[in-house]
């Protein structure tokens, strides 16, 4: 029996997960840290904080489990995606990591769009300029920081300074440099036309490769660090939104993955490259071979009911808040909830958006607003669905969900009403390091494919068909869509105070 590791270097902490060829997760083992936001709107990390967490991680995961380094085949890895990690030429980190949750590059993204035009950039990497991605990090490393600029040899994502780290190589995954916007989404490497319009050296760009394919082997210093034989194989992995798709097995056409974390993802995966014409869905490689995929974002998907626990109900258990709100009818007569409490991606990238109630009457009650809030970000996410069935995307048959909104049975009504699509669980409650271990999987050639593995390994574990509200849903959702564009200019003038 062989075991394989994926490796998640996460915002908040790493985890290492052991899966077994049987699909079974042996152990988990995590480690925690922190992130910098030394100015408004700004997000940094030091990126030895992966490293270290990483030999923490995989070392107490064999401790734990008692599997020796000799049983483990290979290493999987994904991570936050878009970060902006930049190396001198002796490999050494010239600054904090620029995080995905950074905002601080209007102003290069507009560079962007004025120096390749939006339609051609739109065209060329699946996306319009985002302050997320991480070109126009770079791009503000070089107006704001020449002096870092100047000494760049190396530039790469959070997850490959890791691999750097364990193999000492340079290289990234087709998904994960997709997210870079530096990208020939259709052609799978970096476009010359974008990197040669930013003035972006291309030799600071790392090699990429398919989600399966071996980069490097655990070096001898890397072993002794983190426990593990030389030379054991680090394959080449994904974001951790691809990932977290090959964890639940939405690796084909009309199998939608769907992650209610802090922030909510709907990821649909393709045979072929769709691109939405005004760059509203991210346009992506898969982690899977040949495979792409159009992702949504929404920014305060479940981060919007802790929210609305911590301000107006602190201490309440979640089932107990949740509980009363299975009583009121759906649409929560009349009331709707816009859940843009940290700004919005899709399908409105405006970083001004508010949250809001609207609708309330003295006839409302706590119940309402509970279910009001599981109801407006069940709506922000069939924005996503609808924009992807705009794009061309085939018919939806069935979401795979994760994250820990779905604990909720009120919950995963609500969104296969509101989406109306059945809604189902699967095996692994790891999607994104249960997606890297199976990719490393079938690397290691244990399966011929990653969706034959996926086939295999992802079982259905419970579901949840739409049901007699569908049709009400309908009606409140046909309202909420109209909310935003009547409530933008509002929005920005509230900024002004």
């Amino acid at each position: 029996m062989g075991y394989f590791i994926g490796i998640d270097s996460s915002t908040t902490a790493t985890k290492a997960l052991l899966l077994a060829e049987t699909g079974d997760v042996i152990g988990v083992a995590a480690s925690t840290y922190d992130y910098e936001t030394p100015r408004p709107l700004w997000s940094e990390q030091q990126p030895e904080l992966w490293w270290t967490a990483t030999a923490a991680s995989i070392r107490q995961l064999l401790a734990n489990t008692g599997i020796t380094p000799n049983a483990i085949k290979a290493i999987g890895l994904t991570g936050q995606m878009h970060g902006l990690v930049l190396l001198d030429k002796n490999g050494s980190v010239l600054r904090p990591a620029i995080l995905w949750n950074d905002q601080r590059t209007g102003a290069e993204c507009d560079e962007m769009r004025h120096l390749i035009g939006k339609q051609q950039l739109i065209a060329i990497t699946g996306n319009d300029a985002l302050t997320g991605f991480t070109a126009p990090k770079i791009l503000w490393v070089k107006n704001n920081e020449p002096e870092i600029y100047a000494r760049i040899a190396h530039i790469l994502l959070p997850k490959d300074y890791v691999r750097y780290q364990l193999t000492g190589e340079f290289a990234t995954d087709k998904a994960d440099a997709a997210g870079m916007q530096l990208f020939d989404v259709r052609q799978r490497d970096w476009s010359g036309e974008v990197v040669g319009k930013l003035g972006i050296d291309p030799a600071w760009l790392p090699p990429t490769f398919e989600g399966t394919a071996v980069t490097g082997y655990v070096t001898a210093a890397a072993a002794e660090a983190v426990g593990l034989l030389a030379g054991t194989p680090v394959m080449a992995g994904g974001g951790d939104q691809a990932a977290n798709a090959v964890g639940v097995g939405a690796v084909g056409d009309g199998v939608v993955a769907l992650s209610l974390g802090t922030s909510g993802v709907v990821f649909a995966s393709s045979d072929v490259p769709i691109v939405e014409p005004d760059g509203r869905l991210h346009a992506f490689c898969h982690a899977v071979p040949g495979k792409w995929h159009l992702m949504g974002v929404m920014l305060s998907a479940a981060g919007s009911l802790r929210w609305y626990r911590d301000a107006l109900a602190p201490g309440v258990d979640f089932d107990d808040l949740l509980a009363p709100a299975a009583a009121v009818p759906p649409g929560s007569e009349g009331l709707l909830f816009l859940p843009y409490l940290t700004g919005e991606r899709t399908p409105h990238p405006d970083p001004l958006a508010r949250g809001s109630f609207v609708g309330l009457t003295v006839r409302h009650t706590q119940p309402h607003l509970t279910r009001a809030v599981l109801e407006g970000v069940a709506f922000g996410l069939r924005d996503s669905l609808e924009l992807m069935r705009g794009a061309g995307l085939a018919d939806v048959s069935q979401i795979r969900a994760s994250g820990g909104g779905l604990r909720s049975p009120l919950w995963r009504q609500i969104l296969a009403d509101a989406l109306q699509t059945e809604i189902v669980t699967v095996n692994s409650s790891e999607g994104a390091a249960y997606g890297a271990a199976v990719l490393a999987l079938v690397g290691a050639g244990v399966y011929t494919s990653v969706p034959a593995a996926c086939a295999d390994l992802v079982r259905v574990t419970g579901r949840t068909s739409p049901g007699k509200d569908a049709a009400a849903y309908g009606q409140s959702y046909a309202v909420y869509r109209r909310l935003y564009p009547a409530l933008q200019t509002i929005f920005a003038d509230l900024a002004l105070l």
